[in-house]
């Protein structure tokens, strides 16, 4: 007689996972600006005109800046630094009252 050899219980084998459904091909959504934490925003700074048609001018230029990146800055802070340079050195230029002349003659 042979000897019956017990079977051994076999693991019910468990169905592979499904593979997760291919993402639908296209663009990946873009933030909107309000989600984009280093998308340009203004700033809001009020600025006071000053009377000095130049220098508002110049002041005016420092709206740009607020829908640009922060890389653009640079560029307007400068164009307005010369702006605001360019007036002062106008004010400088400008020639005064005319200066009355010495009652006092030349002295040696």
């Amino acid at each position: 007689m042979e000897d019956a050899v017990p079977e051994m219980p076999v693991a019910e084998e468990e169905p592979a996972p499904e593979p997760d459904p291919e993402p639908e091909s296209g663009p990946e959504p873009v933030p909107m600006p309000q989600d984009d934490p280093a998308a340009p925003a203004p700033l809001n700074v009020p600025r006071t005109p000053t009377g000095n048609a130049d220098v508002d001018a110049a002041l005016d230029r420092l709206g740009d800046a607020d829908h640009l990146a922060t890389d653009g800055h640079v560029e307007v802070y400068e164009d307005v630094h010369r702006g605001l340079r360019d007036a002062l050195t106008a004010l400088d230029a400008r020639p005064g009252p005319p200066v009355p002349p010495s009652q006092h003659g030349p002295r040696s």
